[in-house]
C-alpha cells in the first residue's frame, strides 16, 4: 500500500535553488521512499504537466512561479552491489549529496570521482547532466540508474548505453525529460592500488606541487587530488550560501578545427582542448572574459569577477533579469568570436 505524504500549497522555493530566486510552487511534496511516489501518483498529481524534481537545486534557473507539483527528492542510502580485487560497485540513493558521495568514496579508498569533488547538487542529478570536471565525467564510472516512471509507476533501469550520454547531455534531458524521477545511481570505482589518477587538466598538477604533494616522484592519493580540486574550485567559484549562483552557467563550446584555426590567428593565446569528432573545445569563461563581461553587473545580478563562467544573484534578482544577462553574454561572445554559447543551467518555467 502506498505511503501517504503531505502535499503543501503555494510554497516558496527560494531555499531550494542555489540561485536564491524567490518563486512559488503551486504544490510541493518531500519524498523519502518510492512508496510515497505511488501515493502522489494515485492522487492523480502526475497526470497533468510533469512535476519538477528538485535535489540540491544547483543547476537550474527558476524563470517564474510554477503552476505544477514540485517533488523534493530525499531518498537516502548506500548499498555495495559487487566487488573484486580491483573494483567495487556501489549504489547510492538519488537524494544523497554528490560531494558527500565523493568524500565518502575517498574515505573508503574508492577512486574515480575525486576530480568531481565539490560539485553541488545530489547524485540523482549527476546522470541528467553527465556532470564532469578536470578531465573526468560521470559516464567514466557509471553503471546504471534506476528511475521511477511517473506515468506507470514502474521502476526502470538505464545502463550506460541507454543514458545516451554526451557533453552535459543525457536521455534524461531529452526523451525522458519530465517523465521519470531518478531513484538511485550505481557507480563502479577503483580500489587502492588500482587508481588511475587524472592530473593533466586545469591546475591540478600545479596545485599538488604547491601543496607539497608531488616531491621526489611521490604519487598523490585520491584524497590529495580531491583537496587540490576543492582548493581550485573554492578559489574561483562563489559559495551559493554567500551569493546566489548555479555554478558554471554555460557549456564550453566545441567548434570545428577550421574555425579554431582562423580564431587562433587572431587570438594566439586562446586556450583549447581536443574534443570528440575532431572538434576543439574552447573554455567559455575565457571567451566571456575576452568579450569584456567578467565582473559586469546589471542591477541585482552580474558575471562573477573571478570566474566569468558563473552568473551570480547579488539579490534580489529575478529569473527574468538573469536570463536577460545570459542573453547579453551570449550576444557579446557571438559578436566577437562567432561562437554561440549554450547554457548548461536548466531554465525552468
Amino acid at each position: 500500500m502506498p505511503t501517504p505524504v503531505a502535499v503543501l500549497n503555494h510554497y516558496n522555493l527560494q531555499p531550494f535553488n542555489t540561485f536564491g530566486i524567490r518563486a512559488y510552487a503551486r504544490q510541493i511534496a518531500f519524498i523519502s521512499s518510492v512508496s510515497e511516489l505511488d501515493y502522489l501518483r494515485e492522487l492523480g498529481l502526475f497526470e497533468l504537466e510533469g512535476p519538477l524534481v528538485l535535489g540540491g537545486g544547483s543547476n537550474m534557473l527558476l524563470m517564474n512561479d510554477l503552476d505544477r507539483l514540485v517533488i523534493v527528492n530525499r531518498l537516502k542510502g548506500r548499498t555495495i552491489i559487487t566487488q573484486d580485487t580491483e573494483t567495487i560497485t556501489v549504489r547510492w540513493a538519488a537524494g544523497d549529496s554528490w560531494h558527500q558521495v565523493v568524500m565518502e568514496a575517498i574515505a573508503h579508498g574508492w577512486g574515480g570521482i575525486e576530480n568531481l569533488a565539490l560539485i553541488p547538487g545530489c547524485i540523482g542529478a549527476a546522470p541528467i547532466q553527465n556532470i564532469g570536471a578536470y578531465g573526468v565525467e560521470l559516464k567514466d564510472v557509471f553503471v546504471q540508474a534506476e528511475a521511477y516512471d511517473l506515468r506507470t509507476g514502474e521502476v526502470c533501469t538505464y545502463n550506460l548505453v541507454d543514458c545516451q550520454f554526451g557533453y552535459r547531455e543525457s536521455i534524461f534531458k531529452q526523451a525522458l525529460k519530465g517523465k521519470v524521477l531518478i531513484t538511485s545511481v550505481t557507480l563502479r570505482l577503483s580500489k587502492p592500488g588500482f587508481h588511475q589518477l587524472k592530473l593533466g587538466y586545469g591546475a591540478i598538477q600545479e596545485t599538488l606541487e604547491t601543496n607539497g604533494v608531488i616531491v621526489s616522484g611521490q604519487v598523490p592519493s585520491i584524497n590529495d587530488v580531491a583537496k587540490a580540486v576543492i582548493s581550485i574550485r573554492q578559489s574561483k567559484l562563489p559559495d551559493p550560501a554567500v551569493v546566489g549562483n548555479a555554478g558554471s552557467f554555460f557549456k564550453n563550446p566545441e567548434i570545428p578545427q577550421s574555425q579554431f584555426d582562423v580564431l587562433s590567428q587572431a587570438y594566439p593565446t586562446m586556450p583549447h582542448y581536443p574534443a570528440p569528432h575532431g572538434l576543439v573545445k574552447v573554455p567559455a569563461g575565457w571567451l566571456i572574459e575576452q568579450a569584456g563581461m567578467k565582473g559586469y553587473k546589471a542591477g541585482s545580478c552580474g558575471v562573477h569577477d573571478k570566474q566569468a563562467l558563473v552568473l551570480v544573484n547579488y539579490g534580489p534578482a529575478t529569473g527574468a533579469e538573469l536570463i536577460a544577462l545570459a542573453e547579453l553574454v551570449i550576444s557579446n561572445v557571438e559578436s566577437k568570436f562567432g561562437i554561440k554559447l549554450t547554457p548548461e543551467v536548466n531554465w525552468i518555467s
